[in-house]
């Protein structure tokens, strides 16, 4: 997959909103949205005269060629290097389980597919999976069927241009689910399709997914070799 990434918003609660509106102008018109909170210091909070808020954060797959144009955006409207305004920041795209489903996260940005050109040779990679509420089993007996281990589950609610809650009777304005799954390069493909198979976009389930590169990791010594120096 070449030119698209996971462009990661994190903004406070009251400006989530007005970020989207923006991203819809440029066709980015779904994202997935869930919440946190900040960590910064109370002597830094002091020294801005801010107050510690509950963070958004949204997620959307962008089409790289619109972000220089967006970032001017960013900064004209939103005075994005102003701290406390918040951050936005691009993840490389490896791939994605199926032409609907890029269509569905793409919303109304054009894209044409070329050839790869994100991070390569990584051993490891990220699988986000984007599904209903309440099928997390599903999707990790889904994963564990291809060899991958365990996840993380991250409650999100998609969001978007009125007009795009639905697609291929993937309802968009639902509560849903964001699965982490850290899985060896060459399983990659072998997990993202057992969960298409069994927990898809025809299930119940609902799930879409990609991946993401991740270029080092620590704690998955059962499914990588040990450093020579060891």
């Amino acid at each position: 997959m070449s030119q698209l990434s996971l462009m990661v918003t994190v903004t406070n609660k009251v400006n989530a909103e007005r970020f989207q509106k923006l991203y819809n102008e440029f066709g980015a018109t779904v994202s997935f949205l869930s919440y946190g909170r900040g960590t910064a210091s109370s002597r830094i909070l002091n020294t801005f005269g801010l107050e510690r808020a509950e963070k958004a954060v949204l997620h959307t797959v962008i089409n790289d060629a619109l972000f220089p144009q967006l970032r001017r955006e960013l900064e004209k409207r939103f005075i994005i290097d102003v701290p406390g305004t918040g951050i936005v920041f691009l993840i490389p795209l490896s791939s994605v389980g199926g032409k609907r489903q890029l269509e569905l996260l793409l919303g109304e940005q054009e894209f044409i597919v070329g050839e790869e050109s994100t991070v390569k040779q990584t051993e490891q990679e990220l699988i986000v999976v984007i599904s209903n509420q309440g099928y997390s089993e599903m999707i990790m007996n889904a994963a564990r069927s291809a060899k991958a281990g365990g996840g993380t589950v991250i409650h999100a609610k998609g969001t978007g241009k009125k007009g795009s809650e639905k697609f291929f009777g993937f309802v968009l304005a639902e509560e849903k689910e964001m699965h982490y799954i850290v899985v060896p390069s060459d399983n990659r493909d072998a997990v993202m399709r057992a969960i298409m198979d069994q927990s898809g976009i025809r299930s119940k389930a609902q799930a879409i997914c990609f991946s993401l590169p991740v270029t080092a990791v620590a704690g998955m010594r059962l499914t990588m070799p040990k450093p020579e120096d060891e």
